[in-house]
């Protein structure tokens, strides 16, 4: 149910003081929180609540906190205690699928012939000392050991449930995972599982020495090509699930960024992952290391491509676009756009503390030479 909307009035009461009197107004979060239209947010989000049950948290202070989070890097439990106010394969995906339906198995009370925790932990951990070492002969054994178990146990659930209806409909999807990671091979063909507890992660091809693959789902991020005084900000951000290729989504990207902008983009500049690109002005995109066609102040601003990476590093270091600790791929989307948001909230307040910074020093150099010319007698 839409949260109810509470009235703002100036009278006082007796025994409460009010927010503004116990806050400092002057601080950069309550100045940011005076800019922000919540009304327009409310809005747009009050669609989406249930005419049916009890009156939901108040917009503003769910936002709020999102925002919080997204700003400053926090976990869920971070935001609330501050402000009161590589998924696995191989061996350690076999081992993350047996510690997962042994939980399973203790929530719902299911009583197993053998748990094969502590032989599980103790095979993955000599999987990858055995791999370190080239030792694959030893790596292959353990593997085989780690199959062996979790088909013990995969089977062994299926007998303790059988029958029970409500039981197993909550292991259908954990026992079909299981049974796909057990039966998977590493350079098979095809689809493939990289995580047991989220299906949604993909493995993305990098074409690097040091890091050929990554594990994770590909997130598109827009920036300004030009110098900004107080950094780049990020035009447009969108997850991209099911791995396609980048030629393929830069159509989509540059219509979007576009209509949230309302400005037309004149030239787009792109790493080579988007050679191939399906571009309606195809003359107007270049590709990094591209030769033909690059002279001038094209040249130029194709040098200036790479500023983005510090962008996206930022992102990951300080926000959460290296690590999603929302469900599913809606919860991959909503983790980029927040972590978007939280990182241009992060520029205007290192901007803010720029500009205060020098005002304060012009003041403070002002009243010295003040003094110095008139002394005190």
């Amino acid at each position: 149910m839409r949260p109810r909307k509470q009235e703002a009035t100036k009278s006082g009461d007796l025994f409460r003081a009010r927010l503004d009197q116990i806050i400092n107004l002057k601080h950069e979060l309550a100045q940011l929180a005076g800019a922000i239209d919540w009304d327009w947010i409310d809005g747009e989000i009050a669609p989406l609540y249930s005419e049916k049950g009890r009156p939901g948290i108040e917009t503003r202070f769910a936002i709020g906190l999102l925002l919080l989070k997204h700003i400053y890097g926090l976990s869920d439990e971070g935001v609330c205690e501050r402000w009161v106010y590589d998924p696995y394969f191989d061996a350690k995906l076999l081992h993350a699928s047996i510690k997962g339906l042994n939980r399973l198995a203790q929530k719902h009370g299911v009583r197993l012939r053998q748990s094969y925790i502590r032989i599980a932990k103790r095979a993955a951990m000599m999987a990858g000392r055995y791999a370190h070492a080239k030792q694959f002969n030893r790596h292959r054994r353990q593997l085989r050991l780690l199959r062996t178990r979790l088909g013990r146990l995969i089977r062994d659930i299926h007998r303790k449930i059988g029958g029970q209806e409500h039981i197993a409909a909550a292991f259908e999807v954990p026992l079909a995972r299981a049974s796909q990671i057990r039966s998977q091979q590493q350079r098979q063909r095809g689809w493939k599982l990289y995580s047991f507890h989220a299906p949604e992660t993909e493995c993305i091809g990098k074409g690097k020495a040091s890091a050929p693959y990554e594990f994770g789902v590909k997130a598109s991020i827009v920036t300004t090509n030009a110098r900004a005084p107080g950094g780049l900000f990020v035009l447009h951000a969108k997850s991209l699930p099911g791995n396609p290729y980048d030629g393929h989504t830069l159509r989509d990207v540059i219509d979007d960024t576009q209509k949230l902008t309302g400005c037309k983009i004149e030239r787009a500049y792109v790493d080579k992952g988007y050679r191939g690109h399906d571009a309606q002005n195809p003359g107007r995109v270049f590709i990094s290391g591209q030769k033909r066609g690059v002279f001038g102040a094209i040249k130029r601003e194709l040098r200036r491509r790479s500023a983005i990476e510090p962008v996206i590093g930022h992102m990951k270091a300080e926000g959460h676009l290296g690590r999603c600790y929302l469900k599913g791929r809606a919860g991959d989307a909503a983790n980029t756009i927040l972590t978007a948001v939280g990182y241009n909230f992060r520029r205007i307040l290192s901007w803010l503390r720029d500009l205060l910074r020098k005002i304060l020093i012009a003041i403070l150099r002002d009243f010295v030479i003040r003094s110095e010319l008139n002394p005190a007698c």
